[in-house]
């Protein structure tokens, strides 16, 4: 199980949510050492792969967008893998419906999504899904409403997450 300091845990809770869940994700980076690789995938349980994948997912989408966050290769972590179920399950049903709206542009289109592009190749996919853009939009809305609901079921379920030590 990761380990967690109280001491830590403590002081990024008294910042805020984003503070509090970054403990978490640091700790799930250091274990996996900074990259998910199938060979390191079993040093985290479901919960915690469930909020990698939400840091990677709103990290992308406020770089980027789903474009970047499929073209960065997290779109078959995000899309193939019951994230969208799981995070329903922390709380945030909206950003979990979300997620299978985007999953129904994805399938269909996950070959051109996930080809290797050019720069001006890859720019060019934002005008080429455009269907993204609205979902994008209704993500920016909920963001921080949904990041609350993930960061209070994190705090009600911290055993699931991390063993916290003193």
């Amino acid at each position: 199980m990761i380990q967690i300091k109280d001491s830590a845990l403590a002081a990024a809770a008294e910042k805020g949510m984003d503070e509090f869940l970054q403990v978490f994700i640091d700790a799930y980076l250091e274990a996996i050492d900074g990259k998910l690789t199938t060979e390191n995938m079993s040093k985290l349980n479901g919960l915690q792969h469930t909020l990698l994948a939400w840091h990677f997912f709103s990290t992308e989408m406020r770089e980027g967008g789903f474009v970047q966050l499929i073209q960065n290769g997290y779109g078959s972590y995000i899309f193939a893998n019951p994230f969208a179920k799981a995070i329903k399950q922390f709380g945030a049903v909206e950003l979990g419906k979300l997620i299978y709206k985007a999953k129904e542009i994805y399938d269909p289109n996950k070959a051109v999504l996930e080809r290797e592009t050019t720069d001006e190749e890859f720019t060019a996919m934002y005008v080429d899904f455009e269907v993204f853009d609205d979902l994008e939009e209704l993500y920016f809305d909920m963001e921080e409403q949904q990041t609350a609901m993930i960061a209070a079921y994190v705090d009600d379920h911290i055993a699931d997450f991390a063993e916290i030590i003193s």
